[in-house]
């Protein structure tokens, strides 16, 4: 078996605009905090995974936040890709109830 590596061109970065660093601060805080919601929401189910994974997630969000203040150019919204997601999804649900319609 032979493996073969590819290396990519790194992301341009992301221009800067005013309140880009607090947005993104937000953001990077947000998405762990939900995800350690939803663990201990589960805790009775999680056993010893679910300390684990409240610890990783904390470790995550530090270093998303990180990320955030101090090297914002390289910072990438979560939110925006979760949104391109969904937005996808209802596109595609869309059409399948206009063609649903038509029969």
């Amino acid at each position: 078996m032979m493996w073969i590596l590819l290396a990519r061109t790194p992301a341009p970065d992301a221009t800067y605009w005013r309140g880009r660093r607090w947005l993104a601060a937000v953001d990077a805080v947000t998405w762990p905090a939900i995800a350690i919601a939803w663990i201990l929401g589960a805790r009775p189910a999680g056993g010893v995974v679910a300390p684990l994974a409240v610890a990783l997630c904390a470790v995550n969000a530090l270093l998303r936040l990180y990320t955030a203040l101090y090297a914002n150019r390289r910072y990438r919204f979560t939110t925006w890709r979760g949104a391109r997601i969904l937005v996808v999804l209802a596109l595609i649900g869309l059409a399948m109830k206009t063609g649903l319609a038509w029969n």
